[in-house]
Formats: structure tokens, C-alpha cells, sequence
């Protein structure tokens, strides 16, 4: 015999879950209302020419700010930037090279003049370069310091007030344990070499490098465009690129001439010595300042509990603008970088504000600026968060959508730090897609670091970037990467990411629903997404936490 308390329970019960399927059946009817017709609009006017390639502090650029916060407005985002507006101003400063610059070597009484573009480019530009006298060069190997792996190029040399030279990469290892065997680590980034080279006192750097299948004209077109940075960030030192050809007149007559540094390459065995010839720099640039917005809509959360706490999803809408021409076209688009990461951005803003019920936590929308030019906009968010970082739990960016329709897997890029890898897992599980590791082909350090996600992860918040894999249902893996190789070879960062490549938006659609499931599972967990143990962001989020920030 039952009694009214087991009664009413089990009345409790029965309601609830009736209210949670049809919660469910709600909210896959809204996930099927995404739409690529609507990708497809907001795509084709974002990376239309119009918009000249929506470089920062451009019109082309404020363009593009204009057309989403019209966007977010439409489909009911609340402002959260300044003066109740959508924009959050990012202040910028922005540098450009001119040819009269005047870089020179020295060798005891002769001097030689080196030419910007033929000889030489630049990393950063600006009167920070400044270098009237004439500084002795020290070579360093690879300009390394690793403790943890025992490294440290710069142990037998010093370069206080002198130009370092040192190579491209980094020591060669067969051991995971050892510079993380074939994987590239950070400290084969020329920014690590460069920030290494101002911690131990050096006047500048210059870089060398030694890829065999290394084009100088790409470069060039590469370091066509101009330095920009923020307008508050620490001014750097001369920072060069030389053009390789000239590696042997930079030490000739040392100790050591550049074939045999070659040869400690090959060998495993690198040494650092100082050069015997010294070099002055004389820049002349273009300058200019000026603010470029991130644009910032939020939906408020529905739980009391929970709406305090936030998920930032974030795409950035800069591309490089109008630069170097290619076969007569200087208008640089970004269709897939990253103007459809910006509409798959408005789509699922526009799919979560239809919903009746909003998802638990708040969400947070951002198209941010300057990516680009060093991931100034969401460096510029963390430092200027709108909602405090100690309460905003995950990040999810988009830097690219899915190109093939019928892709059977995703990669998780940063899904190994934290437990959004988690998240990751169920919602691919619903949609039949497996879950694989980055590609052999591609370096899972550099794929992390390379956008916006990694300001946010820096900040303490753990953040993610969801990408296509290369199983699909139809093709072949090979065929998936050759296209993903060819793109990145031909069309990446060149005139030819435009309009007129072919563009699959059934497979932007399936990704934005995946992507939608994801954040949708985030913002109604209890469990807030974490860091791992180990990885190198915990300490981000524990200082966050700790100064309430």
C-alpha cells in the first residue's frame, strides 16, 4: 500500500522528467532551425570586398564592427561594452617600415648597407629599433633556455647590450621526454627567441633562417603589412629576419663560419660565440594610432545559481586587410579566416536567443579584433574583462568551420588541458562524430597557441577550439588532407581566400550544431569545466580566483 508522501514523490518525479523530455524535444527543434542560408548571408557580406579585408583601425575593419553589432542587436543580445554599446575600444598602435630605413654591417673599416625586403625584414618596427651605434653581434645557437630540458644557449656567452643571432627552431630529439621529440615546443617560436634574448640584456636579435624549403618572396608578402600592437603593450628591441644568403657574411671571419654552425645542427653539438662584426639601424616608418572594437553581446542566464557564472564564445572578425598584390588582387577577404567563424558566431547567438527557456549560465558572445596582429582583442579582453574572469568558466572559440558536410570526426584543440575535453566527448557522441587527436601533420602546441583561445587560457579561463578531423563518412583521409594542405599552402593568408572558392554550408551547419550541443551542455553543467593537474594554466585560474578578478 502506498502512502501520499510516496505518492506525491513519485507525481514530482513523473513531472520532472515529462518536463525534461519535452525540454529536449524543444531544444532539438531549435538546433534544427540553424540555418545556412543565414551563414551564408552574413558570410557573403563579411568577406565580400567591401569590407577590404576588415584589417583593425580600417574602414573596412569598423565596417565589419558595425555590421555585427547590428547583428546582435537584431536578434537580442544585450550591449555590454562601452556607453551600453556593443563596442568594447581597443587601443592601438601601428608601425610600417619604409625602404630609406637604413640597416648597415660592419667588419673593422667596412661598411655595408643592407636593403629592407632584399636583405632583410622586420618583426617589430617603430622608434624602439633605434640602434645609431654600432653593436657587436654574438651567435647563440638556437637562442634558447630551457631549464627543464637542461638547455641553455647563452651559458658561456654574454650579450648584455649586443645584437644575438641565433637559428630558426630548435635541438633536434628523437625523445619525447627532450623538447618534446618531433613536436615543436614554444621555444621554437621567434617570439620565445626574442623575449629570451631581452631577459638576458641583448640590444636585439636576428634570426636566421634555415628551412631548405624556405621562399623569400612569400616572406615578403608575409611581412607586408603593417606591425600593430596595443597601445599600452612594452616596446621591443630590433627584431630581424635576415635573408639567409647573407648568413655567411655575418660570420665571416668568426671562429666558426656558417657551414660549420650548419654542421652542429646536423650534429646535435651546437656552440655559441661571438661574431666579429657589428651592425647600426636607422629606421623610418609609418605610423599611426588608433582604437579598433571588440564587439560584446551577452544572453543572461536562466538559474539563480548559475546565471552568475559565465561561457565566453568567441571568433575573431579581422583579416589582414589590403596588402601585397597576388596576380592583381591586393584585397586580402579571410572568407574562412575568419569571416565564417564570425557568421557561425551570429547563428548560434541567434539560436540561443530564440530559445524560450535560456541555457543555465550566462553567454557571452564576442567578435573580437586584432587576432592577427598577436591575439590583441582577447589579449585586451582579459586585461578589461566586462564580466569578472574568476566567474567565467569556459571559453569556446571559433577560428574556422568544418569544409566537408559529411566529416565523421572532430580534434578537440586544448581539449587535453581541462575537462571541456568531457563536454566535447558527449556532444560528438550524439552527433555519431568521433573525437581524434590533432594530426601528425600538425603541431598540437602551435594549433593551441596560434588564436584567441590561448589569451583566454593565459587568463586562467580553460578554453577550447573545435575543429573538423579528417574522417569523414565519403572520402578518404587523404583526400580531406590534401584539401586542408592545399588551403593552407595556397590559399591561407593570401587574396585567394575569397568568395570564389567553393564553400560547403550544409558542413558549416552540422559543425554549428555541434558547437551549439557543446555550449549548451556547459552552461546547464552544475560541475563548472576545470583545468587538469598539469596543465599550464592552473595557476592562471587559482591567481584569478584568489584576487576575486
Amino acid at each position: 500500500m502506498f502512502n501520499l508522501t510516496t505518492i506525491v514523490f513519485a507525481f514530482i518525479i513523473f513531472c520532472s522528467l515529462t518536463s525534461f523530455g519535452q525540454e529536449n524535444d524543444y531544444t532539438e527543434k531549435i538546433i534544427e532551425s540553424i540555418s545556412a542560408q543565414k551563414i551564408k548571408h552574413n558570410m557573403e557580406f563579411l568577406a565580400s570586398d567591401l569590407f577590404e579585408g576588415r584589417a583593425p583601425g580600417t574602414v573596412g575593419g569598423n565596417l565589419a564592427a558595425k555590421y555585427i553589432a547590428v547583428e546582435f542587436s537584431s536578434i537580442g543580445l544585450k550591449p555590454t561594452g562601452h556607453d551600453n554599446t556593443f563596442y568594447q575600444y581597443v587601443p592601438m598602435h601601428s608601425s610600417y617600415p619604409l625602404a630609406s630605413s637604413e640597416l648597415k654591417l660592419y667588419l673593422d673599416s667596412t661598411e655595408m648597407n643592407l636593403h629592407l625586403n632584399q636583405d632583410y625584414l622586420m618583426y617589430k618596427t617603430g622608434q624602439q629599433t633605434f640602434t645609431p651605434v654600432p653593436l657587436a653581434l654574438v651567435f647563440v645557437g638556437y637562442g634558447i633556455i630551457a631549464p627543464e630540458f637542461d638547455y641553455n644557449d647563452y651559458q658561456s656567452v654574454d650579450v648584455e647590450s649586443k645584437i644575438v643571432v641565433f637559428l630558426d627552431g630548435e635541438p633536434y630529439s628523437a625523445q619525447p621526454d627532450y623538447f618534446d621529440g618531433g613536436e615543436a615546443t614554444i621555444y621554437s617560436y621567434s617570439s620565445s627567441k626574442q623575449r629570451i634574448a631581452v631577459s638576458r640584456g641583448a640590444a636585439g636579435s636576428i634570426l636566421i633562417p634555415t628551412d631548405k624549403n624556405l621562399n623569400w618572396n612569400d616572406l615578403k608578402k608575409e611581412f607586408g603589412f603593417e606591425d600593430v600592437s596595443l597601445a599600452y603593450s612594452v616596446s621591443s628591441n630590433l627584431s630581424i629576419l635576415i635573408n639567409p644568403e647573407l648568413a655567411d657574411t655575418l660570420f665571416n671571419p668568426a671562429d666558426y663560419s656558417f657551414e660549420d654552425v650548419l654542421i652542429m645542427k646536423r650534429k646535435g653539438n651546437m656552440k655559441s660565440f661571438p661574431l666579429k662584426t657589428k651592425i647600426s639601424f636607422e629606421g623610418r616608418f609609418e605610423q599611426r594610432d588608433f582604437v579598433s572594437p571588440n564587439v560584446i553581446g551577452i544572453i543572461e542566464g536562466s538559474d539563480p545559481e548559475l546565471k552568475d557564472s559565465y561561457v565566453i564564445i568567441s571568433a575573431h572578425y579581422d583579416h589582414l586587410g589590403i596588402g601585397p598584390p597576388v596576380e592583381g588582387d591586393s584585397i586580402y577577404n579571410g572568407a574562412l579566416d575568419n569571416a565564417i567563424g564570425v557568421s557561425a558566431l551570429i547563428e548560434l547567438a541567434r539560436t540561443f536567443s530564440s530559445l524560450d527557456r535560456k541555457p543555465g549560465r550566462s553567454l557571452l558572445f564576442i567578435a573580437l579584433t586584432g587576432e592577427e596582429k598577436g591575439l590583441l582583442g582577447s589579449s585586451y579582453y582579459t586585461d578589461h574583462p566586462v564580466v569578472p574572469l574568476y566567474k567565467t568558466v569556459a571559453n569556446l572559440n571559433i577560428d574556422g568551420i568544418a569544409m566537408f558536410e559529411d566529416f565523421s570526426s572532430v580534434v578537440g584543440i586544448g581539449s587535453g588541458y581541462s575537462t571541456l575535453g568531457t563536454f566535447l566527448n558527449e556532444s560528438a557522441s550524439k552527433f555519431d562524430i568521433d573525437v581524434q587527436d590533432i594530426p601528425p601533420q600538425f603541431k598540437s602546441n602551435e594549433e593551441f597557441n596560434r588564436s584567441d583561445q590561448m589569451a583566454f587560457a593565459l587568463a586562467g579561463i580553460p578554453s577550447i577550439l573545435i575543429l573538423e578531423g579528417l574522417n569523414n563518412k565519403y572520402k578518404k583521409k587523404e583526400e580531406v588532407l590534401e584539401t586542408f594542405i592545399n588551403y593552407l599552402v595556397n590559399i591561407y593568408h593570401t587574396p585567394f581566400d575569397d568568395l570564389n572558392q567553393k564553400i560547403n554550408y550544409d558542413a558549416a551547419v552540422r559543425h554549428v550544431k555541434l558547437l551549439f550541443d557543446f555550449i549548451y551542455r556547459v552552461a546547464n553543467s552544475k560541475e563548472a569545466p576545470e583545468w587538469k593537474k598539469d596543465a599550464p594554466f592552473v595557476n592562471a585560474r587559482l591567481r584569478s580566483i584568489a584576487e576575486r578578478k
